[in-house]
C-alpha cells in the first residue's frame, strides 16, 4: 500500500492562558475556602487531606500563572523584535 504523503503541520492555537490558568487557581482557592470548615467531618471520614490538596492546587495555580504572564511577555517581545527587525531594513531603504 503506498504512503500517502505528510501535510503540514498546523499553526499552535493561540489561548489566553493567563485567564485559563487564573480561573483553575481561583477555583482551587475557591475550593479550600469552601471545605476548610468542614475539616472535622472530613477528618472524620478519612478525607482530611481534601483541604489541604486544594491549597496546594491554589499555590501551584500561582506559581504557573506566573509563568504563563512571564511566556506571554517573552512572546511579546519576541513578536515586537521580529516585526521591528522586518520593518527595519525596509525603513533605510
Amino acid at each position: 500500500m503506498p504512503k500517502t504523503p505528510l501535510r503540514p503541520a498546523p499553526p499552535p492555537l493561540e489561548a489566553n492562558d493567563v485567564a485559563i490558568v487564573g480561573a483553575g487557581t481561583a477555583l482551587w482557592f475557591a475550593a479550600f475556602v469552601v471545605l476548610l470548615p468542614f475539616q472535622s467531618a472530613l477528618s472524620d471520614h478519612g478525607h482530611g487531606s481534601w483541604p489541604w490538596i486544594c491549597l496546594s492546587g491554589g499555590l501551584l495555580g500561582l506559581i504557573g500563572l506566573w509563568y504563563c504572564r512571564a511566556r506571554r511577555d517573552a512572546i511579546r517581545r519576541a513578536r515586537a523584535a521580529e516585526s521591528a527587525a522586518v520593518a527595519g531594513p525596509a525603513d533605510q531603504g
